[in-house]
């Protein structure tokens, strides 16, 4: 009897601690083998390990659960826990969003995080006014280009029709006299091999993704800007959380972004070098006259971003600068 009762409060112990575990899902927009999937996947990891399995995140990759327009509006109701979403895709919500997404702000890795350095305060004010805290951020590879054709001038992008996925990426395609298109990264071979776009600006991450080689030749090393994704949290969902479990997270999404500022600039040369082993025409450059033609559109889009930010994107700026 005794016995009995031991195991049957044994039984009810175990059934507490299960209940008690909260679960979240988290939405990714990259597949598996991304390395910023991978990334938010490890920390997913990090804050059940630290939490004491108290919180469990799923991950849900390659936008199974939103697609990336989606994902902030779904964290910020409610309809899931933890987003990871492309910062710059906000930018016609608000241009502080598009900061990193400027042309030839920044052109390596130690601009990149001296600008982030500078913006994040503001980034996480304007979240946190629509119920949402930033985790982390981590960067893309630099922006390159990918065409079918070679290119020597500005001329040659005259009337290609070149995928956009943002504002910033579509007004610098208008710039480039190059025609905007906007196709999401699952789709672009097809919108390459139907003739939909013959040219894109693009990570050597998604060059390597989506096997840029079946469908373009040459790729241009322009590193024009580096873009983020960065992991949110409905803040309902973070405060309800015991002060442990808050740290756990808290913690868990500073080593995340310290280990995906340095697992990008780590894979970058070898995404590069994956391009080039599959038979694309690899450029560490532009043409003169075209680095000639992207200075000029960078001081335009730079003009117009400070137009439309206004005094937080000037200080923002000032900070970066000096």
């Amino acid at each position: 009897m005794a016995s009995r009762f031991a195991m049957t409060a044994l039984a009810c112990a175990l059934s507490v601690g299960v209940q008690a575990a909260e679960r979240w899902n988290m939405s990714a927009e990259n597949p598996d083998g991304n390395f910023i999937t991978t990334v938010a996947k490890e920390f997913a990891q990090d804050v059940e390990k630290a939490s004491n399995g108290e919180l469990q995140i799923r991950v849900h990759g390659n936008s199974m659960l939103f697609k990336r327009p989606e994902v902030k509006r779904a964290v910020q109701t409610g309809q899931v826990q933890v987003g990871d979403v492309l910062m710059s895709v906000l930018g016609n919500e608000d241009p502080i969003f598009e900061i990193d997404s400027v042309p030839f702000l920044v052109r390596n890795y130690e601009q990149a995080q001296a600008l982030w350095a500078a913006s994040r305060p503001a980034v996480e004010e304007r979240l946190a006014k629509q119920g949402i805290k930033l985790l982390y951020a981590m960067p893309w590879s630099p922006q390159s280009i990918f065409t079918k054709t070679p290119i020597a001038s500005m001329d040659d992008f005259k009337g290609m029709k070149f995928r956009a996925y943002n504002p910033a990426t579509s007004r610098m395609t208008e710039l480039m006299g190059a025609v905007p298109t906007v196709i999401q990264t699952g789709e672009i071979p097809q919108a390459f091999s139907t003739g939909m776009i013959n040219g894109m600006l693009t990570s050597p991450t998604t060059g390597v993704d989506s096997q840029a080689w079946d469908f373009s030749t040459y790729y241009y090393d322009v590193k024009a800007f580096i873009p983020k994704n960065f992991v949110i949290v409905n803040a309902r969902a973070f405060a309800r959380l015991p002060e442990a479990a808050q740290k756990a997270v808290l913690d868990a999404a500073k080593r995340a972004e310290e280990r995906g500022w340095a697992i990008a600039q780590e894979k970058t040369g070898e995404l590069v070098k994956t391009l080039a082993d599959n038979g694309m025409q690899v450029s560490e450059q532009a043409p003169a006259a075209v680095e000639s033609g992207f200075e000029q559109i960078g001081k335009t889009m730079t003009e117009e971003w400070l137009k439309r930010a206004g005094a937080d994107g000037k200080a923002i700026l000032d900070s970066y600068q000096h």
